[in-house]
């Protein structure tokens, strides 16, 4: 029997890198996923994958920063799919920039998909787990939570945030049979990380220096993070909430 069999999971950002690969190792558990992603196309290819392979996924356009799309897209993967019984909040932006050059409007941007985002997801989930006593909840934050990370300052406050919540939610829900435990992923080869090599004005530098840092030799690859994501959210760690776990090659080595 598969890990996931019979499970709904809800990825967001699920069109891309890390998301699609997260995606994509349910399904091969399993698992019934619902993509959510504000690309539908992305969304849908990701989809297309898992149900050309002969797995179980439908693509869902959710923008997390409206609460109101929010909940029309969980109700819509209930319906389709049933019952949430795992939420990943993988969905995140960023912009880099020593935090003086940032502007308000990209803050009030970064808060919302980084943080409040991901609270608008568990406000929708969070009931219908409570009521089935049951529920997995994995959030991905980054290392940049840990450590900090140059022209990162708001993103990495978002993801501070998130895993203050994540240790909050984890101890209010415990009685309801809920977990929740949070992935820092490290700079892991996606768009994002793309975007961020371009706006230190050296790429090939920038990772040079990163991978000579990174005590296991390379970047990430997406292809890296979900075995991490899917131990929270199997039964193996039915005993674990509150923790917070880096993949990052051990660039960071946080107790």
């Amino acid at each position: 029997m598969q890990k996931f069999e019979g499970k709904t999971v809800i990825v967001t950002g699920g069109g891309g890198g890390i998301g699609g690969a997260t995606c994509r190792r349910f399904a091969q558990e399993g698992a019934k996923v619902a993509v959510f992603d504000m690309n539908l196309e992305a969304a849908q290819r990701v989809a297309s994958d898992i149900t050309s392979s002969g797995g179980t996924a439908v693509a869902f356009k959710c923008d997390i920063t409206d609460r109101a799309a929010v909940d029309a897209a969980v109700a819509a993967a209930e319906t389709q799919l049933g019952p949430i019984d795992v939420l990943v909040n993988n969905a995140g932006w960023d912009v880099f920039k020593p935090f003086t050059k940032t502007e308000p409007a990209q803050w009030d941007k970064l808060i919302a998909i980084n943080l409040t985002g991901a609270l608008h997801m568990h406000h929708a989930v969070l009931p219908g787990m409570a009521a089935r006593k049951a529920g997995r909840i994995v959030n991905i934050a980054s290392d940049a939570a840990r450590v900090g990370s140059s022209g990162e300052a708001v993103y990495a406050a978002c993801k501070g945030g998130l895993v203050a919540f994540s240790k909050t939610i984890a101890r209010e829900h415990a009685r309801h049979g809920i977990t929740v435990n949070v992935v820092c992923p490290g700079p892991t080869d996606t768009a994002l990380f793309a975007d961020y090599k371009e706006g230190a004005g050296n790429p090939e530098k920038l990772m040079e220096a990163f991978t000579r840092s990174i005590p296991l030799g390379r970047i990430g690859q997406p292809d890296d993070l979900p075995g991490a994501i899917l131990f929270f959210a199997s039964d193996d760690a039915a005993f674990v909430t509150g923790q917070v776990l880096s993949v990052s090659g051990g660039l960071t080595m946080n107790g």
